[in-house]
């Protein structure tokens, strides 16, 4: 063993262990929807919901968001070119409440991603003071409407989101998507991130924004952010940006999603986004996809070699056993916050695999124009060195 290996080997475990000081920073601060007094009056909401071929799910978002026990709103659901029942299900159930509102998607211009244009859609027809725009495969508590309003009134927010409670029915889910919130929840301190302006510390989670209509206008709406692969990540930083407020919170007892359909989905959302969170940047990209590659294999390569006699002239023991435990601490933590089952702590290496392999397909898929979403193409990007 030489002290250039032990450095580095105790330059991973102070890694890991500044991780794991952020996760503990986030159990203890990231506020539960519910816990927020009620005001004095409610403002009037959009909700506003793009759907295009969802037929399977977009029943039960909709009878959902129609159960709200909340004073005053309405619900719009743009069906953009579905070739599905998903205009058949909208229509049988805006017969029988007319606070929903089915509008039919106009032509996709040039220059624009369909589901953002979807939503700029739905924006212009609505008529609340507050925008919700939710995914069709969310399903919402009756109080949830009124316990975000709540929360957003209380924070002064101009923008808030949430950790939604995530719905896992495969195990291609389970080994691909805890690993993204589990990326979040570990690397972005949300209290700094509350009050410090820089635009890039920010998650904002399209399954579920509340925008001040003010605010939404004041960024642009989603014209300024019409060719982004991740609208809504892109519309926190513009909100951040401009000096306004943006929140987050935990919203998982009151919302529910599933946001991919299995194992393909997932890699294809995935693949779709992950380039984009790091604004097409090349070494910046590379270097934190090998570096958590290298985080996540060695310490347990050394675990697996040390007993067998290998590596012990290179490697001690005890700083890999430290990184272990640290990595399974940091899952578990994440893992019980965010309502992941708990024993998904120990797939992490497969997970974390995945993740750095699909990370390496959304940089080719991407700069080759290759990826797409909801049967359409995605736009090529130009990728920066730096």
């Amino acid at each position: 063993m030489t002290p250039f290996w032990l450095q580095h080997q105790l330059g991973i475990a102070t890694f890991l262990g500044i991780l794991l000081l952020i996760a503990l920073v986030n159990l203890l601060a990231l506020r539960r929807l519910g816990t927020y007094p009620l005001p004095s009056r409610f403002p009037r909401v959009s909700i506003l919901i793009p759907a295009r071929n969802e037929e399977a799910v977009i029943g039960d978002c909709v009878r959902s968001l129609l159960a709200q026990d909340y004073p005053d709103f309405e619900v719009l659901v743009l069906d953009d070119g579905s070739t599905d029942g998903t205009g058949d299900v909208l229509a049988a159930l805006a017969r029988t409440d007319d606070r929903l509102r089915v509008l039919t998607g106009r032509p996709l211009p040039e220059g624009w991603l369909g589901k953002h244009w979807a939503c700029q859609q739905l924006a212009d027809a609505a008529t609340g003071d507050l925008f919700l725009f939710t995914d069709a495969d969310t399903v919402h508590h009756p109080q949830a409407l009124r316990a975000g309003v709540a929360a957003m009134l209380a924070e002064r927010a101009d923008l808030m989101s949430g950790f939604l409670r995530q719905r896992l029915l495969t195990w291609g889910e389970r080994l691909t998507v805890p690993a993204i919130f589990w990326c979040f929840f570990s690397f972005l301190p949300i209290p700094l991130a509350h009050h410090i302006r820089a635009p890039g510390l920010s998650l904002t989670n399209g399954q579920w924004i509340l925008f001040r209509r003010e605010a939404y206008q004041a960024v642009g709406g989603h014209a300024s952010v019409r060719q982004s692969p991740i609208d809504d990540i892109m519309l926190g930083r513009r909100v951040k940006a401009k000096g306004l407020r943006w929140r987050l919170v935990d919203a998982g007892d009151y919302v529910s999603c599933r946001m991919y359909s299995g194992f393909r989905a997932a890699v294809e959302g995935f693949t779709k986004n992950l380039f984009s969170v790091f604004d097409f940047r090349l070494a910046e990209y590379l270097f934190v996809w090998v570096w958590m590659l290298l985080v996540t294999v060695e310490p347990l390569a050394v675990c697996v070699l040390w007993p067998l006699g290998l590596a012990r002239s290179v490697f001690a023991l005890w700083p890999a056993l430290l990184a272990v435990g640290e990595m399974l601490a940091l899952w578990g933590i994440a893992m019980a916050r965010l309502r992941f089952p708990r024993r998904l702590m120990f797939l992490y290496p497969v997970s974390m695999l995945l993740l750095v392999l699909i990370a390496f397909r959304s940089l080719l898929w991407t700069a080759t124009g290759r990826a797409t979403w909801k049967g359409r193409p995605l736009p090529r990007q130009r990728v920066r060195l730096i």
